[in-house]
């Protein structure tokens, strides 16, 4: 979907970034990636369900063989904001002990929900655990999460498309955008 088919409802006040910048920056995190992992096998673990799209794309941009696996968590928040407090509600069907692990996320916000991830993934004994994403929020981190490649750098807004939702619409925008603040308010 294409930000004209929501442009009427004025839902969108701008676009951060369009289909190329976001595929180009994907494959530029491909090119680091494959050779920070030259000899080594990954196991790309997505988090459901916004990093479908950036988990695709850069999987596709890896010129090598990658494995993929999912997993679920849900934060307790109010509305648009994350508590921290995680449950797992489809875990990893992969033993990860032994393996180099790839998180792959869309966005890191406040960083609570990811700290925690990757608490419980290290628990598990993997050989390395490392994190991917799309965009990050530097100004709502509220806790230091350790992020070895990163997209893009955004304000501290609420944004969507390319994964990223409210209440389950806008996901499908080829690009990522702010959201009108009086859609979630």
């Amino acid at each position: 979907m294409d930000r004209a088919h929501v442009e009427s409802d004025l839902d969108l006040e701008q676009t951060l970034y369009t289909e190329d910048q976001i595929r180009d920056r994907l494959r530029e995190m491909a090119v680091r990636i494959e050779s920070d992992y030259a000899g080594r096998e990954i196991l790309l673990v997505g988090v459901l369900k916004g990093a479908v799209m950036v988990m695709a794309d850069l999987a596709r941009a890896i010129d090598r063989h990658v494995e993929m696996d999912w997993m679920a968590i849900s934060s307790y928040g109010s509305g648009t904001k994350s508590s921290g407090v995680v449950r797992i509600l489809k875990d990893l069907d992969t033993d990860i002990a032994g393996r180099d692990v790839l998180i792959v996320e869309d966005i890191i916000d406040t960083g609570l929900t990811l700290s925690w991830l990757v608490a419980n993934l290290r628990s598990r004994g993997p050989a390395s655990v490392e994190i991917a994403t799309l965009l990050r929020k530097p100004d709502a981190l509220q806790m230091e999460v350790d992020v070895k490649y990163v997209g893009f750098d955004i304000p501290n807004a609420f944004v969507v498309g390319y994964g990223l939702d409210y209440s389950e619409r806008y996901r499908n925008l080829r690009c990522i955008g702010t959201l009108a603040e009086h859609v979630y308010t």
